[in-house]
């Protein structure tokens, strides 16, 4: 196995590894190691069937659960991130978030597959929220030590939401709902769960507020963290292949969908990967 960062704020290649066959301990217990020291692997040029994906999920952590999007027909635990060639609708997830951190206990990581990938666009931006607390100015910084984040899914999920009744012409199967407005607290500083380093946890969109701010002033705030968190000094920008496995870390990093790629059908299957 081969393990070669990107040179960008993040993000690692993994080759030498056959991921359509069963991992050994070690290769298991490496490929972890990684991924908490580069919170970005990719690994091209692998052949995998939906047995394989669900397989190697097990292997990193076990199945998280993924609302408001309907799993592919047979599966319980893949989801499809789907766009067909004429499709006019909004890129689905085109702004910074880390995924469904608005859960009691937010997934530990996210694995996703390309099957169909345009010849142009589609890259994946990455930001790393480590770098992001560490570069941080010291007044920024004091305004958001202790802050208790409320994360909620009613901006995307519930039915007046952006994916919500209003979404039409969409070819993914996402599923608005009333239970979207539920909301759950999270410090916004807080140290990894597993390597202890400290990091800033969500954005504007799955945080709706802080405690004990005033809407105005939570909103104001949150905007100013949004571009100071997804500068470019602190992002890896991924671009696909066919046959390529992605996973990430989503208590390290935020990441964000692009478009670029109109006239072309683009399918990806993705798991979720449980907290730790």
């Amino acid at each position: 196995m081969k393990i070669e960062a990107t040179g960008q704020a993040c993000g690692a290649v993994v080759t030498g590894v056959d991921l359509a066959a069963p991992l050994a301990a070690d290769a298991v217990a490496a490929i972890r190691a990684a991924w908490l020291a580069h919170h970005v692997l990719a690994f091209p040029d692998q052949a995998l069937t939906d047995d394989d994906l669900e397989r190697f999920t097990l292997a990193m952590g076990g199945f998280g659960e993924d609302p408001f999007i309907a799993p592919i027909p047979g599966r319980r635990h893949i989801i499809a991130v789907r766009r067909a060639a004429d499709e006019t609708a909004p890129i689905f997830a085109e702004t910074w978030h880390t995924d469904w951190s608005f859960q009691a206990r937010p997934p530990a990581g996210t694995c996703l597959y390309g099957i169909e990938i345009p010849p142009v666009g589609g890259d994946t931006l990455f930001a790393n929220q480590h770098m992001a607390l560490d570069a941080m100015p010291a007044g920024l910084r004091a305004r958001v030590e202790g802050l208790v984040a409320i994360h909620s899914a009613q901006r995307a999920y519930a039915p007046d939401g952006f994916y919500g009744d209003q979404d039409k012409g969409r070819s993914m199967d996402i599923r608005p709902s009333e239970t979207a407005r539920a909301t759950q607290r999270h410090p916004f500083v807080r140290p990894h769960p597993e390597t202890g380093r400290p990091g800033l946890f969500g954005c504007l969109g799955y945080v709706i507020g802080f405690e004990g701010m005033a809407d105005a002033d939570a909103m104001a705030l949150l905007v100013e963290l949004y571009h100071w968190q997804g500068q470019e000094r602190f992002q890896y920008r991924h671009r696909w292949q066919p046959n390529m496995l992605l996973m990430w870390d989503n208590r390290s990093v935020l990441h964000a969908a692009t478009g670029g790629y109109q006239g072309h059908a683009r399918r990806l299957h993705r798991t979720t990967i449980a907290a730790a």
